[in-house]
C-alpha cells in the first residue's frame, strides 16, 4: 500500500501543528525525494516506494515538541503505523537518522529511544536515508555537500564515517547546485 503524493501531502497538512512546521518539513521531504530520484536512476529499486518513503520520512518531526529530536524517527514510525501503513512504509521514518542507529549506539549514547537497530535493511530505505544527509531543515535551510557531511558524521565515530564513505562510493553525490538555485538554500 504505497500512498500517492496527494495522500502524503494531506498527511503532512493534518499532522503539522503550524503552517511554518508544515512548510519546513514538507519542503524538506520534497527535496529529499528529488535527491533520492537523482540517486536511484538506473538502479533496480521500487521507485514508487522510494518516493513515498522520502516524502514521509520526517513526519515524526511534527510530534517532537518537548521531546529530544532524536525521537522523531520512532515517533514517525509510530504515526505511520497508527495511520495503517505497513512496516515497509513505517521503517522509512525510523531508519533514516544519521547513517543508521544501532542497538549499540542506543545503549552507548543512552539515546532516549527504545533499544533496537534503526538501520536500513533495503536499498530503498538506504537511498532515502542517504538522500536525507544532503539537506537540512535548520534555519535557514541548507544543502549539505558530501564533504561537509563527512565532517559531521565523523563526530559520531570512524565506523559512521566509513559507512557514509561507502554510501558515497556506491551512490555518488547528488547534484546540489541546481536545487540550491531553485530553492535559494545555500550549499554548505
Amino acid at each position: 500500500m504505497i500512498p500517492t503524493d496527494r495522500e502524503i501531502l494531506a498527511i503532512h497538512r493534518d499532522m503539522a501543528p503550524t503552517r511554518a512546521a508544515f512548510e519546513s518539513v514538507s519542503t524538506h521531504c520534497q527535496i529529499v525525494c528529488t535527491l533520492a530520484e537523482q540517486l536511484f536512476a538506473g538502479l533496480d529499486v521500487d521507485t514508487d516506494l522510494v518516493r513515498a518513503g522520502a516524502l514521509l520520512h520526517d513526519v515524526g518531526v511534527y510530534r517532537v515538541a518537548g521531546t529530544p529530536y532524536i525521537r522523531h524517527g520512532v515517533l514517525g514510525h509510530e504515526t505511520l503505523a497508527g495511520l495503517g501503513f505497513p512496516e515497509q512504509i513505517c521503517r522509512f521514518a525510523s531508519c533514516h537518522t544519521g547513517v543508521g542507529i544501532t542497538r549499540d549506539d542506543v545503549l552507548r549514547q543512552e539515546l532516549p529511544i527504545p533499544v533496537a537497530d534503526y538501520v536500513p535493511r533495503t536499498r530503498e530505505e538506504e537511498l532515502v536515508m542517504y538522500a536525507d544527509k544532503f539537506h537540512s531543515k535548520r534555519t535557514p535551510p541548507v544543502f549539505v555537500s558530501g564533504d561537509s557531511y563527512e565532517v559531521i558524521v565523523s563526530r559520531w565515530g570512524a565506523d559512521k564515517a566509513a559507512t557514509f564513505a561507502d554510501l558515497r562510493r556506491r551512490y555518488g553525490d547528488p547534484a546540489l547546485d541546481g536545487l540550491s538555485a531553485a530553492t535559494g538554500h545555500a550549499v554548505v
